[in-house]
């Protein structure tokens, strides 16, 4: 099976990404939150780009409860860190006064970059759900894997692919007209 852009994913993100089977019980109860959230990441990356900001959105979700909520903000803060995922995290420790993120769910529109992967597994984040794939720079599958490395000491689950043609046409669309403005 292929991604959207038609690379080979890993028999893991196959069967995370899939949605030509049939769903019930539970998994179609889980379905429906992880999208439920994955559209309020989405309506924060249409927030982002209003700003000129790559428009990525992310939640921390524990509980049923979303605690913390982010975008990028690397051109407004002028820091290339600041990604919606590590200011999520951020957010999210400070609230739980702890750093230990493991009873909690991280909902963003695009896969996560290395340096974003490293810090969920760091955070010991116990579930990441992610929309669209980044074929330059993901490291839930795409580049590499660092979410699920077998020598790490932590390895959240993942599911790949929730509303992923929505989260992808946020960005493409971003582009796009980023460079009908540049020419």
């Amino acid at each position: 099976m292929s991604s959207l852009s038609g690379r080979q994913t890993s028999q893991r993100l196959q069967a995370d990404s899939q949605t030509d089977r049939v769903i019930v019980g539970r998994e179609a109860s889980a379905l429906a939150t992880d999208e439920q959230y994955i559209r309020n990441a989405i309506d924060l990356a249409r927030d982002a780009a209003k700003r000129n900001e790559v428009p990525i959105g992310a939640v921390i979700v524990r509980d049923g409860t979303i605690i913390a909520a982010a975008t990028n903000r690397t051109v407004r803060d002028q820091d290339p860190t600041a990604h919606a995922e590590l200011l999520a995290i951020r957010e999210a420790s400070s609230k739980l006064d702890r750093w230990r993120l493991d009873d909690c769910t991280l909902y963003v529109t695009i896969e996560p970059c290395a340096m974003c992967a490293g810090a969920i597994v760091l955070s010991r984040i116990r579930r990441v759900v992610f929309g669209a794939w980044d074929e330059k720079a993901g490291m839930a599958g795409s580049v590499g894997d660092l979410l699920r490395h077998p020598r790490l000491n932590h390895r959240p689950e993942v599911r790949a692919g929730v509303l992923a043609d929505e989260c992808a046409g946020l960005v493409e669309n971003f582009f796009r007209a980023q460079r009908a403005t540049s020419d």
